[in-house]
């Protein structure tokens, strides 16, 4: 009997990924037919990544167990190029571009455009012009990378996997560092390629994106594949947010976010007329005689478009890590405080957990329990000798009150999911038992059992009396926690509201307007 279904062009069978003490996969099989967007959705370490790594050659054929057929056909890929060559490319969450080299350097970089070994370089920045056009960027092909910013940058990586004429273009959390506007125009170029005939796999945590991009999402839960979804046709059941979620965690997680069960107090730190100027550019003010108080057991939360000063706000009061002072004062309990270093903040009870936790946020190569008491060595050492066994149990007591999934404190960083790696910079800062501790992007990239938990335990810090200031990008999160909200844009705060006075509405209104 003939099978009436149609070939996938991508099956993947009983795929088995063991790392040293750990089996990250554990018999997944993922179905993808031609010319569809299909999601893969999961919490953090369910999966998804490593499963596209061994699909794009990353972990090579015989590092695994399982089968890959592309068209039905058995396939084994020794490394990246040998998927590339298949029709495969792979845009990783760190994308893999040269910031100092032009958009044509990068778009051909590993198979330059060349003549008896000589760069045609009129050539490929006529194919150069091509790609950019295909995907909708305007931009000259001699332009460095360093100069653009990263939601440009993402479509960058999308012109160079079309130039090595790709058919199954994988994404691995594409928008997961864009604004809204750039989320929007990836994803409307993401459908426009669909319709040109690209089959794309899209890894996200951002549910809504999935649910309004995906024609199929499947779920993936602690190294399993859990079902496929298909978003076209009849639903026995709606396909929802609250669906997926109870797919990926196994559970209905309810509210998402915790209800305040403490009072606020008063004002502890306040900030006067802080003005910064840009590092390279003295002549731009990035900060404009800004002002706010935080109150014990409050979160205060900042709202604002891409540039608009955020995180050079949040740097520049901790330790001045960012910009050069022009004026301004800290005070917290009526005292001014001089912070002219990251040491002098941390003394004086300020942590800043960066939105950027690969880079600037965690030693990748660090294990657990280096990282968990990095910033405060002086409460594990005596007379300048750091106690490894008190060192062991206080990363112990992190891993287990904040649940980081891992075997062993001694485990590599670099080896743990996104939101594990969040969870133990927030223990590494929690060890240094902050009185204000300032949270930018604190959920970027993370999925939403692991968001809840953070959640969580930012409720929890404001009930013990601790002043909270929450950046994010997500308005949804900053309406759900922050008891107030200020806006900024372009380095000036444009409006304070109240919680009960916020809405989506009017902080985009507020962070559009420069006053």
């Amino acid at each position: 009997m003939i099978d009436p279904r149609p070939t996938p062009l991508l099956a993947m069978r009983g795929i088995v990924k063991t790392f040293p003490g750990a089996k990250a996969l554990n018999g997944v099989s993922l179905h993808v037919m031609a010319g569809e967007i299909h999601a893969i959705c999961g919490e953090n370490g369910a999966g998804k990544s490593t499963l596209m790594k061994i699909l794009s050659g990353v972990y090579p054929h015989g590092a695994f167990e399982g089968d890959i057929l592309l068209r039905g056909e058995p396939v084994t890929f020794k490394d990246i190029r040998a998927s590339e060559a298949a029709g495969i490319a792979i845009i990783h969450q760190e994308l893999a571009l040269i910031p100092a080299l032009s958009i044509t350097e990068n778009l051909f970089l590993g198979h330059e455009i060349a003549r008896a070994g000589v760069i045609d370089w009129t050539q490929a920045q006529a194919q150069a012009r091509g790609l950019l056009e295909r995907v909708g960027l305007r931009e000259d092909p001699d332009t460095a990378i360093q100069h653009l910013g990263v939601g440009k940058q993402q479509l960058v990586e999308i012109a160079k996997a079309l130039g090595k004429s790709a058919r199954l273009l994988i994404l691995d959390e594409p928008t997961a560092a864009l604004n809204e506007d750039d989320s929007a125009h990836l994803l409307t170029l993401l459908r426009d390629l669909r319709a040109q005939g690209m089959t794309c796999i899209l890894i996200s945590h951002k549910l809504n994106e999935v649910l309004a991009s995906a024609d199929a999402i499947t779920i993936l839960r602690d190294g399993q594949s859990i079902e496929t979804l298909r978003l076209t046709g009849d639903q026995t059941e709606p396909v929802n947010e609250d669906r997926l979620i109870r797919a990926m965690v196994g559970r209905s997680l309810g509210v998402r976010f915790p209800a305040r069960s403490s009072p606020i107090g008063a004002s502890f730190f306040e900030v006067r007329d802080w003005t910064v100027r840009h590092p390279q550019n003295p002549e731009r003010r990035v900060c404009k005689g800004i002002g706010f108080s935080v109150r014990r057991g409050e979160i205060l939360g900042f709202a604002g478009l891409m540039g608009a000063g955020r995180t050079e706000l949040a740097l520049s009061l901790f330790g001045r890590s960012y910009g050069i002072h022009e004026r301004g004062q800290i005070l917290m309990n009526g005292q001014a405080l001089h912070l002219p270093t990251v040491a002098a903040a941390i003394h004086h009870g300020i942590a800043y957990v960066t939105e950027d936790r690969k880079t600037l946020g965690l030693n990748l190569l660090d294990d657990i329990k280096t990282t968990t008491v990095a910033a405060n060595l002086g409460r594990i050492s005596r007379h300048g000798v750091i106690d490894r066994e008190r060192e062991v149990a206080v990363a112990e007591d992190y891993r287990r009150s904040l649940r980081i999934k891992t075997s062993s404190v001694n485990a590599c960083v670099g080896q743990l999911s996104g939101g594990n790696q969040q969870k133990v910079i927030l223990a590494k800062w929690l060890f240094t038992e902050p009185e204000l501790l300032i949270l930018d992007e604190p959920t970027r990239g993370i999925d939403v059992g692991a968001k809840q938990e953070i959640y969580a335990l930012i409720r929890q810090l404001a009930a013990k009396g601790k002043g909270v200031i929450l950046i994010s990008s997500e308005l949804p999160e900053l309406l759900g926690l922050a008891d107030r909200i200020h806006t900024l844009c372009e380095g000036a705060i444009t409006g304070e509201l109240e919680r009960d006075q916020a809405s989506q509405e009017r902080l985009m209104r507020l962070m559009t307007v420069n006053q």
